[in-house]
């Protein structure tokens, strides 16, 4: 089996209006794959289909090798998920309501309940009713009720929203224990960067509906471009230096009093050497590498230079 999770050409339409279209992603056994777009993008409406929630309007999902169908009864068994906010029995206490998800799961395994409330550290909110819950600690419950069963495949959509600093942190240590020792492949959308640049092993970038580019965070570290970020009081004056006098063509100005050098000709020493004596006052002048962020914003623009144009 190549791939644990794959779509093919997936496309779903509601009341005419096109959500996302030619939908190709493959998802590797055993690596944590991060799925990357702005909010809007068409992340939640993929995950829904993959999770059987939505019924695609053209294209397949496979599981474990197998299409999905609205039968597939066993397939989604090796799985867990959470899709946007998670909803509870809220008179019921978080104990109770992970011992129901049990139950029509069929999944009866002593001491799983236990172990997922202390892995979200929810140990001590057990016996209380959701209703009381702050939106992060319901953050997490979704989580535990996600992993309670040991999926093998799990789908999170969003997983870190109504959480803080410390809560994202656990989560995202939770989710590389779950992958590295558990042997769980992790789906996880998010619209933050860097949430995924520090977790994932592969990046899907979509957009508009359309997906842009699947990639392993190590192409990424091995393709990342070093440049020199420069930072001056006039920006005008700084780019006729670099380009009259020191003669480069590859920089970019990327808002006023910051440029980015990708030429490695020129010395940062001389950079520096030639502004001085043409009057440019430099602010700071630092090397850099491209990260995450940078191929990100460089596939979102070109989808947006694509649907614009078309």
């Amino acid at each position: 089996m190549p791939y644990i999770l794959q779509t093919n050409h997936l496309k779903k339409t509601i009341d005419g209006k096109e959500l996302v279209n030619n939908v190709n992603l493959h998802v590797k056994k055993g690596e944590i794959y991060g799925f990357l777009g702005p909010n809007g993008a068409g992340k939640t409406t993929v995950m829904k289909m993959i999770t059987n929630l939505w019924k695609p309007t053209d294209g397949t999902v496979e599981i474990f090798g197998e299409t999905l169908t609205p039968q597939s009864y066993e397939v989604l068994k090796r799985m867990g998920s959470m899709i946007e906010f998670p909803t509870f029995y809220d008179h019921m206490t978080g104990y109770d309501n992970l011992k129901l998800h049990c139950e029509y799961m069929g999944y009866y395994n002593h001491g799983s309940i236990e172990n997922a409330l202390d892995m979200l550290d929810l140990s001590a909110a057990a016996a209380k009713p959701v209703k009381n819950y702050s939106l992060g600690m319901k953050e997490r419950l979704g989580i535990a009720r996600a992993i309670l069963c040991k999926p093998e495949l799990l789908i999170l959509d969003e997983p870190t929203n109504g959480l803080d600093p410390a809560g994202m942190k656990q989560i995202r240590d939770l989710l590389k224990t779950l992958c590295n020792e558990y042997g769980i492949t992790i789906m996880i959308s998010s619209h933050i960067l860097s949430e995924i640049e520090s977790i994932a092993d592969t990046v899907g970038v979509i957009n508009h509906g359309m997906m842009m580019k699947e990639i392993g965070m190590k192409e990424i570290e091995q393709m990342s471009l070093a440049y020199v970020e420069l930072s001056v009081t006039n920006t005008k004056m700084a780019a006729y230096v670099l380009s009259e006098k020191l003669h480069l063509t590859n920089f970019k100005i990327i808002e006023d009093g910051q440029i980015r050098i990708y030429d490695n000709r020129v010395s940062t020493q001389e950079i520096l050497k030639v502004l001085a004596q043409n009057d440019v006052e430099v602010v700071a002048l630092g090397k850099k590498a491209e990260k995450l962020e940078d191929y990100f914003l460089k596939m979102t623009a070109e989808v947006k230079n694509y649907v614009e144009a078309d």
